[in-house]
């Protein structure tokens, strides 16, 4: 009987303990509801597009010949990361055609084995390419990539993602590849009109019709996923930053 006597004592102090934690959270909670809000404001606009833009062009894009091309890993494969590069490494390997190419990617050697394949499949010829299998960041990509290099004079065109690059070249200039410039792999979004008529399709008269509103359904998301990609990678530079890695 005492211990079914204790249970209003009990509950009544772990409410008490509850709305302690509650009140202690709730300007956390309201800075996250902020940020949030934020975020959502900002997709309705391009701010995002022109942030992800100024990653992957601010540390300067090639426009000159090249003698080699580093294309740096860091997806699966198959993955839509890692095709975009090596789609876009392809067509600099046309672009360049007396550029050697690297391809570096850390882990599973069947990995970059998939990568190589994928280069000779779009046509670059096997004796160009050149695997690394090391590197489990931008910043020992960077090492592993002078180590190679030595005395050698390349000038150096790194292809990798567009949100990635602004870092990328600055790590590789940080341990002395001055000559290094971008080459991001940009996506490349679809002309066409995703207007469609509503009713004609079977859409219910109490669902609301989007369907002319093609920001709305597409353009608002991407944005979400291009904001969080930025931030990301703001973060990444600021370790970078406080390591001296840039």
């Amino acid at each position: 009987m005492s211990r079914l006597a204790d249970i209003p004592a009990t509950l009544s102090i772990a409410g008490s303990a509850l709305r302690a934690a509650v009140r202690g959270l709730r300007p956390f909670l309201a800075m996250l509801g902020a940020v949030c809000a934020v975020l959502v404001v900002l997709a309705f606009t391009r701010l995002p597009y022109d942030a992800h833009r100024a990653l992957g062009s601010a540390a300067g894009e090639c426009t000159g010949p090249v003698d080699l091309l580093v294309v740096l890993g860091g997806s699966g494969m198959p993955s839509g990361a890692e095709l975009r590069r090596l789609h876009h490494a392809a067509e600099l390997a046309s672009l360049h055609p007396r550029a050697a190419m690297w391809v570096i990617h850390p882990g599973d050697p069947a990995v970059i084995g998939a990568m190589v394949d994928e280069l000779q499949m779009r046509g670059v010829e096997p004796a160009r390419i050149r695997p690394l299998n090391e590197g489990d960041n931008t910043r020992a990509q960077a090492l592993a990539v002078l180590r190679e290099v030595g005395e050698r004079p390349y000038r150096m065109a790194l292809v990798s993602a567009p949100e990635n690059m602004y870092r990328s070249v600055k790590a590789f200039r940080r341990v002395g590849l001055a000559d290094v410039c971008g080459a991001p792999a940009w996506d490349h979004a679809m002309d066409h009109d995703f207007s469609y008529t509503h009713r004609r399709i079977g859409g219910k008269a109490y669902v609301p019709d989007v369907s002319a509103a093609t920001d709305l359904r597409y353009t608002f998301w991407n944005y979400l996923k291009l904001e969080v990609t930025c931030l990301r990678e703001y973060v990444a530079i600021a370790y970078y930053a406080l390591n001296g890695w840039i």
